[in-house]
């Protein structure tokens, strides 16, 4: 054993034996674990920082849309055209939210970089070189 696994170890024991982990909240309870079983193994760390990052949603508001424009297309009442619209314009309005919050040049760094950019193509006059 190395070092961090003797020193991670006495940590543990000494926790346990001062009643640290008595008590806990949830104890007892069953773990909220994600089913990943239909993603394949090499895929899931990638699927768990897409789901983290919010690019999951952004996919299921795609698939929803497309879902949605073949129930418009369809539909025969109306009303059900009205209703579909509605939903679908709102599932614009969620998507374009999304799509803003990760625009190419959101963060300082990007904002930085454009600028450097910009200044060695257009020189500093502002003038195409």
């Amino acid at each position: 054993m190395d070092f961090f696994t003797i020193a991670a170890e006495d940590k543990i024991k000494k926790a346990i034996k001062d009643g640290e982990f008595e008590n806990l909240q949830g104890m007892g309870k069953p773990l909220k674990l994600e089913d990943l079983s239909g993603i394949p193994e090499n895929l899931r760390m990638a699927y768990k920082v897409m789901k983290n990052a919010g690019m999951l949603t952004e996919t299921d508001l795609k698939k929803e849309r497309m879902t949605i424009d073949h129930l418009l297309s369809s539909a025969t009442s109306e009303e059900e055209q009205q209703e579909l619209t509605a939903k679908r314009l709102r599932n614009e309005q969620e998507l374009e939210k999304i799509l803003k919050k990760r625009s190419a040049f959101s963060s300082p760094a990007s904002a930085f970089y454009k600028e450097k950019v910009e200044r060695t193509l257009l020189g500093k006059e502002g003038r195409m070189r």
